[in-house]
């Protein structure tokens, strides 16, 4: 069931992409909102079961976590924060090296999912909702005249499979190892969350659409953690 859920909203999002990913605008919004509900997710779920376990300098690895990302962003060029929408605005990327860095992320996000236990569970609804803005971009992206080329499928599909490859190597790891890899996605999403909400307004002014996005996707994470708890 959560391998099915981790492919479909991959490819719920890059179908949306095809379709509305000239709106600019909404990919924008529902980057702000995914980044809200995901930046709540890792401080009211994932952090604290991390800093709860007995592993020792387990901080060191959501640091890790952080400059990971910063790395994988010279691969996908801020693919995950929505820095470009189209096909044709995308040259300077290379389809191997978008291909890489979005694996890597999504494998990684996948591994602390094998020992999971409820079908949608706080950290995988994070996950879910994390992969529709990017999903999205990946279509809008990805679409030449309409249609998806050749080539295309092989960087959704890659992208689509990841996290469940992720799952299923994560079931041979040492149990104890899960809160070391769910760091490390902690300090990942608190990264690509925490960009997307502090980019700088135009001409630094107060953004109110902006914070407004943020506030309803922090309260559709608090309404998901308080049905988790009950």
């Amino acid at each position: 069931m959560i391998i099915l859920l981790l492919i479909l909203s991959v490819l719920a999002g890059v179908f949306l992409g095809k379709f509305f990913g000239n709106k600019k605008e909404f990919a924008k919004n529902l980057l702000i909102l995914s980044a809200g509900f995901l930046i709540t997710i890792c401080l009211n779920e994932v952090f604290p079961k991390v800093y709860n376990s007995e592993s020792h300098h387990v901080g060191i690895w959501v640091i890790a976590g952080v400059l990971l990302q910063m790395l994988l962003e010279n691969l996908t060029k801020g693919f995950e924060h929505g820095h470009f929408h189209h096909h044709s605005e995308g040259k300077g990327i290379l389809p191997l090296a978008l291909m890489i860095g979005m694996f890597i992320h999504a494998f990684l996000e996948g591994i602390p999912l094998a020992n999971e236990q409820h079908s949608l569970s706080p950290y995988l609804t994070g996950i879910l909702f994390h992969n529709l803005p990017i999903s999205f971009i990946l279509g809008a992206f990805l679409i030449d005249r309409g249609k998806f080329p050749p080539a295309s499928w092989l960087i959704i599909s890659v992208f689509a499979l990841a996290s469940p490859l992720g799952l299923l190597l994560g079931k041979y790891f040492n149990p104890e190892w899960e809160v070391y890899f769910l760091a490390l996605v902690g300090g990942i999403f608190l990264h690509i969350s925490s960009v997307i909400i502090f980019e700088g307004s135009k001409n630094h002014n107060v953004d109110w659409k902006k914070i407004g996005l943020v506030i309803l996707g922090i309260l559709m994470a608090m309404i998901a953690h308080i049905f988790h708890q009950h």
